[in-house]
């Protein structure tokens, strides 16, 4: 297996064949800073590597049954977005590295995540796998978007956004630097506006671990009185398989199909043109976050609402639920956290050698 230097090198030299002078430079410095800070961030930056390794670390994840799956998937990757009737919805809100795997990739990634987000008040594995194996389960049985305007009064309490978020929020818009960009980002930008012909200021926006270093703009306009925000980045070949990779307009494609998938409530403002996606920014269409936000993702209720929305993600298209159950059911009952210790001991060695290096 290469070092994790070697991985880096080589995975940061496709990107330049990939994006050229369009490549972010500044924030892949960024990215190798925020790599070192803990294990969890540099998991949450370094999916590529995780393909690389985890069937090498989790040989059995193997035999699972494939379906089109998240694949960068961990507690940072579900945010709330409003669906075409208005109503405020929760799920998965980034499916860069959607691709056809092994379904329980996605269940050992997200409970690694889990593992080694807050070792302040980690939870026993065994906890963080049975809570997120129920809802998996759950949504097996009865997939369902979760939509929060009616149900699910407690994570609705939870991601109402405050009066001192808002301002946060439109602080940081007001405080960007504007300048202009490249004229396919003003135009994906533009078509994803309320109203054409509307002018727009653009900026570029650092955002994310995984996806930095690829191009990020923001689109602001006033329109009725008052800011509209998108934003826009470059789409790229999922590092899963390992290996192989399709184009940036083949894996818009999965990522359009994951992110539409027939048990979630669309995000109508998510869009792709080619391999940009455009997609609203706003205080409700935001990411949740496990370190430093203000809601506590590490719960047995926020796991198993993760999971069962891994199911809606996994159920979306083609119907694999037979096929899930039967391999889950020959399982032992310490699957899960067998393979999330291994991923994290092995996700916690590359930091390592990464942190002393770096």
């Amino acid at each position: 297996m290469a070092s994790i230097k070697q991985s880096v090198r080589a995975y940061e030299s496709w990107m330049r064949k990939e994006l050229g002078r369009e490549m972010v430079e500044k924030d892949l410095t960024r990215k190798h800073e925020k790599m070192a800070e803990s294990p969890f961030v540099f998991l949450r930056g370094t999916f590529w590597r995780w393909a690389e390794t985890i069937l090498e670390v989790c040989p059995d994840l193997a035999q699972a049954p494939t379906t089109l799956a998240v694949g960068d998937i961990h507690l940072e990757n579900f945010g709330t977005w409003r669906d075409e009737d208005g109503r405020l919805v929760w799920g998965v809100n980034d499916f860069d590295e959607a691709a056809e795997m092994p379904f329980a990739i996605d269940l050992v990634r997200l409970a690694t995540s889990a593992l080694l987000a807050r070792p302040d008040r980690a939870m026993p594995t065994g906890e963080i796998c049975g809570a997120i194996l129920a809802g998996y389960r759950q949504g097996l049985e009865k997939p369902k978007a979760i939509v929060l305007d009616r149900d699910w009064a407690w994570l609705r309490g939870l991601v109402v956004v405050s009066d001192k978020a808002r301002a946060r929020f439109w602080k940081k818009i007001e405080q960007a630097e504007y300048k202009p960009a490249p004229r396919r980002y003003v135009e994906a930008l533009a078509s994803a506006m309320p109203e054409p012909n509307l002018q727009i200021r653009t900026a570029p926006r650092t955002a994310g671990t995984g996806s930095l270093g690829r191009p990020r703009w923001i689109g602001v306009t006033d329109w009725h009185g008052t800011p509209v925000v998108r934003e826009v980045k470059v789409i790229l070949a999922s590092a899963w398989p390992p290996g192989v990779r399709c184009t940036g307009a083949e894996q818009a494609m999965r990522n359009d199909a994951a992110a539409r998938g027939k048990f979630r409530a669309n995000d109508p403002w998510y869009r792709l043109k080619g391999n940009l996606l455009v997609r609203r920014l706003s205080p409700n269409n935001r990411k949740l976050e496990a370190e430093g936000g203000s809601i506590d993702l590490l719960t047995p209720d926020m796991l198993r609402t993760m999971g069962l929305e891994l199911a809606n993600v996994h159920l979306g298209n083609g119907n694999r639920r037979g096929a899930i159950l039967r391999d889950l059911a020959r399982r032992e009952d310490d699957w899960l956290s067998t393979n999330t210790k291994r991923a994290a001991a092995s996700v916690t060695r590359d930091y390592e050698e990464w942190k002393a290096t770096a």
